[in-house]
């Protein structure tokens, strides 16, 4: 017959024994202690100084003094001794000291992975409550990559009108969110007290394009903070273009230039035109030489005009010496056109049929 049983190693009693108390009662001692092992630590290597009855260690690889040659073994403190039983793979305990349940496999206890399936909620050094499910208090939170490429952190929503977002907090209350909030345009928010948020910035789910307090909300805005928008700003895409205006605002490029037959023209975003070109002056009478200037783009009232008259044409091609000649003047203007005309000094040297001359003209106004 056996002296011992085959899973707990509890000592039987013996035909013929004498003292059957004491083996019934070590085996009784023996069972209370490992059918639910609860030690004070495992791993533990020194014997305490004091100790009461039914105190258990589960003994590390070096265990010192009265416990030194039972490395591994579980060690009870009964009627004044230590009792030293040694665990079979598969035993359970539970640890007081790191506040966690281990498996006994191999030389070792291993602390037991609770299943994580379909839990009710998990807290890591905090509680999780039925909002919030799932809770981590520390320093940091670390998500990456399992071997190699990336990680991806998935917040999905019901419905379009509901919300996913992530909420940054002060104290617990709410200061900045970001997400698909109430509609699937993905926005920034931001608050000064939680209870108030502005939308800072949004961008549309279908264009892309972005609105908000942080964006440039008028062609006149000029907001310090804000971000331009590129139909309202400028840069080197639209400096030069055709200008436009809404209500005197510019909407439009900055400079807009062009040559047609009648000369050419520059327009600047803030209303000013400046028209020029090349005039020929015909015989006009034997006082002068004259002709109509239709402007390249009308101006919005009456434009300043000026011009110059060239001397080497006048001296080729018209009859009076360019001494007998006065000022080029101009009369008969408006937002369209104006009349050039070369007089020459009265009692000089007429004009002749056929006289002609070549002025440079110029006009300065505005286009609204």
């Amino acid at each position: 017959m056996t002296e011992q049983s085959t899973r707990l190693s509890l000592p039987l009693i013996q035909p013929s024994q004498a003292q059957k108390h004491v083996t019934h009662n070590s085996a009784l001692e023996i069972l209370d202690a490992v059918a639910q092992l609860n030690v004070l630590s495992r791993e533990a290597n020194t014997p305490p100084t004091l100790t009461e009855e039914g105190t258990v260690f589960a003994l590390g690889a070096a265990p010192q003094a009265v416990w030194a040659g039972h490395p591994n073994e579980v060690a009870i403190w009964s009627n004044g001794g230590w009792l030293f039983v040694e665990p079979r793979e598969g035993w359970v305990l539970y640890d007081q000291a790191d506040d966690v349940i281990c498996v006994r496999k191999g030389a070792v206890w291993e602390p037991v992975t609770p299943n994580l399936d379909n839990i009710a909620g998990v807290g890591i050094n905090a509680s999780a409550d039925a909002v919030n499910r799932l809770i981590v208090s520390a320093d940091a939170t670390l998500l990456t990559h399992e071997t190699t490429g990336g990680h991806q952190l998935k917040v999905n929503k019901a419905a379009t009108s509901d919300v996913a977002s992530l909420l940054f907090q002060s104290g617990y209350s709410g200061r900045a969110e970001m997400g698909t909030m109430g509609n699937d345009d993905f926005a920034i928010k931001v608050s000064a007290d939680g209870a108030t948020f502005v939308t800072a910035l949004a961008f549309d789910g279908v264009t892309g394009r972005a609105t908000g307090e942080a964006v440039q909300q008028s062609s006149d805005d000029v907001t310090p903070g804000r971000l331009m928008r590129a139909d309202w700003g400028y840069s080197s895409g639209n400096v030069v273009g055709t200008v436009a205006q809404t209500a005197g605002s510019p909407t439009g490029a900055v400079i807009e230039s062009a040559t047609t037959p009648q000369g050419a023209y520059v327009r600047f975003a803030d209303g000013t035109q400046i028209c020029s070109g090349p005039l020929n002056l015909n015989f006009g009478g034997a006082n002068r030489i004259e002709a109509v200037w239709v402007f390249p783009v009308p101006f919005v009232g009456v434009p300043v005009v000026t011009g110059s008259v060239d001397a080497n044409s006048i001296q080729a091609d018209a009859t009076p010496d360019p001494d007998a000649l006065g000022a080029l003047m101009s009369a008969n203007t408006d937002g369209t056109q104006a009349t050039f005309a070369q007089y020459r000094i009265a009692g000089l040297t007429d004009f002749q049929s056929g006289d002609t001359a070549m002025c440079q003209v110029m006009a300065i106004g505005r286009w609204f």
